[in-house]
């Protein structure tokens, strides 16, 4: 059971702002009552520090006579203070990156960090099985947002891991995850590791699970579709069938446009990002072309349905609705038929276009910035994101 008395101040130094601290344990309250009593202001994301004009022996003096009175202990990093670093590998990293600082006081708060994290190696190790009282995020501002932290059991060293981009959520144990890695003191050496191992393998494994998503949602609809045509083909025109069996034709092929619809938005989210990737005359198949050129054609047909269910999505998102289940059916089937003969030909040029995307896997580091740029603050999504999971909760299951 953790000790509820547990109060702990971890100071490390920064060059920007001093002597920087953070309060953590059950008892963090204490701990930063302690801080402002001894002089220390608070700083975005939840750490405190005591500026360099300020941070003088008579200050330090004051914080372990403060940190005394409130039952909490002080313990001195044998790191720099990780928001400097988080900032220092940002302004290197090519395209507009920032960072911002995240403290977890109390360990369980940093369980809102699991569902978002993208990994399979020793960061979602350590969020898992290790107090991280500090926490950088990376965020280049284009969907590709990363978690740096301290190396825990380690005197030096960080660890950087991925987010899941906003489109995904199960993110658990999902195969296609990369590893995070282990960077350097350094932050310019960190920043190369970033760059040239880490990002290139993230983006690899993200082609990897877009490609996936597509091929699943794919083989879901291949046997409705399959079945589908099959019972419309024992029922031909003319053939002495009651009429009934029309109005059953009608109502299954309404069915199977509710829950097609289901799938083919993945296709439609995550298709063109792969297809713009795809260069058959650089494959072995370049006579692949005329298919890669239909699949683009039936996703640019599909593109008012497809803005029609953003545009209600976002609606629902700003202005929640009670929408019944047959509601929702209704505007998955009519998106779904809108979109049937997109579907059609995405079955018919499926195997073609998994190759290609197959083959146009993406490769090679990301060159660092010549020249280190100032990396600002921004608001992280992953709020957002845990809000915008509700919101799609009927939508996203067919049987709400």
């Amino acid at each position: 059971m953790t000790d509820p008395a547990i109060a702990e101040i971890i100071l490390s130094t920064s060059r920007t702002h001093g002597l920087v601290a953070i309060a953590s344990g059950e008892g963090f309250n204490r701990a930063q009552d302690a801080l402002r009593e001894a002089g220390f202001s608070p700083l975005p994301g939840g750490a405190f520090a005591a500026p360099p004009e300020q941070a003088t022996s008579a200050t330090a003096s004051a914080l372990v006579h403060s940190a005394h009175e409130h039952r909490a202990s002080i313990t001195m990093s044998t790191r720099p203070y990780l928001g400097d670093i988080g900032s220092d590998i940002a302004a290197r990293l090519p395209g507009d990156w920032s960072a911002t600082v995240k403290t977890y006081p109390r360990r369980h708060w940093q369980e809102d960090l699991i569902g978002s994290l993208w990994d399979s190696g020793d960061l979602l190790k350590a969020v898992l099985h290790d107090h991280v009282p500090c926490a950088v995020e990376l965020s280049n501002h284009a969907g590709t947002e990363l978690l740096l932290i301290e190396r825990p059991g380690h005197a030096t060293g960080y660890l950087v891991g991925a987010f899941a981009t906003e489109d995904y959520d199960d993110n658990w144990e999902e195969p296609n995850a990369p590893r995070s890695i282990v960077l350097p003191a350094k932050a310019d050496l960190a920043a190369r590791s970033v760059a040239h191992t880490f990002l290139p393998n993230y983006r690899r494994a993200l082609h990897h699970r877009r490609l996936d998503t597509v091929m699943s949602a794919m083989n879901r609809i291949r046997p409705e579709h399959e079945t589908l045509q099959t019972i419309k083909a024992s029922h031909r025109p003319g053939d002495g069938t009651p009429h009934a069996g029309s109005r059953l034709h009608a109502q299954m092929e309404r069915a199977f446009a509710d829950h097609a619809w289901l799938s083919f938005r993945d296709v439609l989210q995550h298709a063109p990002l792969l297809l713009a990737r795809c260069r058959p005359t650089a494959s072995p198949w370049p006579q692949d072309a005329g298919a890669l050129s239909r699949l683009r054609d039936a996703l640019a047909d599909s593109q008012d349905a497809w803005d029609e269910f953003n545009a209600l999505r976002a609606e629902l998102y700003s202005i929640p609705a009670d929408l019944t289940a047959q509601e929702w059916s209704q505007v998955r089937s009519t998106l779904g038929t809108a979109v049937l003969p997109a579907i059609r030909t995405w079955l018919a040029d499926n195997e073609t276009f998994e190759r290609q995307a197959r083959a146009a896997v993406p490769g090679g580091h990301i060159p660092l910035r010549t020249q280190p740029a100032a990396a600002h603050h921004h608001t992280s999504r992953h709020a957002a994101r845990r809000r915008k999971r509700t919101s799609d909760t009927l939508e996203r299951d067919p049987s709400v």
